[in-house]
């Protein structure tokens, strides 16, 4: 330190340096994501970190599918996920009153009776009026944001729970959350209104239950092995869909279950939340 200050230019020099290593190595001077995001259309998005997890079931899961086959799997990007499914008053404020025309109820329901192809059509012209990129989820990352560092069979543990997510709503074919559900003042046979339920550790609300979810994915069999940032397969007819519904039993609303159905089919228990990409 003598000499440098013996030596102007080389005090100068040590002083540039500092100030360069300061800038490029302290953790405090990188750049922070915004926790919630939130756009023009109103829809709200939380920051979902890089990492990695097991994807699929033990083999001792109840009402584990032999799909479900566990393999590591790196999220190897940052992204947002919709803390909600989309509602109907996003739809429609879009994409005006058609196809969810006869819809009835709140501007807060979750949009269902899309399609796959319906879907695709929302996000292209929510793009074209957007400086953000949005997509469906893979179902990779779809399952690592629903388990929100869990390894259960749902986020919160291992036994189903009405408290907790809407399913079992039917009171023809599964009424076992009926009692639950007219306690709380929601209608039966139907979905609940988003964020009727509590969220999970990540602030997503309703990625268990409600309605099922559609994903990027072709359905097909998962990889053995470690896996980057997986998209499904590359041939097949049948898209991805997760999460579980209103309509049926519990444990299709477990994290690791998977479904899938034709991409111009419009079932009554099927919506979808997006993905804002960070680039």
């Amino acid at each position: 330190m003598i000499s440098a200050l013996k030596n102007p230019r080389k005090l100068f020099l040590t002083f540039f340096v500092t100030i360069l290593m300061q800038n490029i190595f302290i953790p405090s001077q990188i750049p922070a994501f915004e926790k919630v995001f939130r756009n023009s259309p109103g829809m709200e998005f939380v920051f979902i970190p890089a990492g990695a997890f097991i994807m699929g079931s033990p083999s001792d899961e109840p009402s584990r599918h032999k799909s479900e086959i566990q393999h590591k799997v790196i999220i190897s990007k940052p992204f947002y996920l919709q803390t909600t499914e989309v509602t109907l008053k996003q739809w429609r404020d879009l994409m005006g009153k058609r196809l969810l025309d006869s819809r009835k109820g709140t501007g807060n329901m979750p949009a269902v009776k899309v399609s796959w192809n319906d879907c695709i059509r929302f996000i292209e012209k929510l793009n074209a009026d957007s400086q953000c990129l949005y997509r469906l989820p893979t179902e990779a990352e779809w399952e690592y944001a629903c388990r929100a560092d869990s390894t259960t069979a749902y986020s919160w543990g291992n036994t189903i729970d009405c408290a907790k997510a809407m399913y079992s709503n039917n009171s023809k074919r599964s009424g076992e959350c009926l009692d639950y559900i007219k306690s709380k003042g929601l209608a039966v046979n139907q979905p609940a209104p988003v964020k009727s339920y509590p969220p999970n550790a990540w602030g997503l609300y309703d990625m268990h239950g409600n309605v099922w979810e559609w994903c990027q994915d072709l359905y097909g069999a998962y990889s053995t092995g470690l896996v980057t940032d997986p998209l499904g397969h590359n041939s097949g007819t049948k898209r991805i869909r997760r999460g579980g519904s209103w309509f049926k039993h519990g444990h299709s609303c477990r994290s690791a279950n998977r479904a899938y159905g034709h991409p111009a089919t419009r079932f009554q228990t099927t919506g979808f939340r997006l993905v804002r990409e960070i680039r």
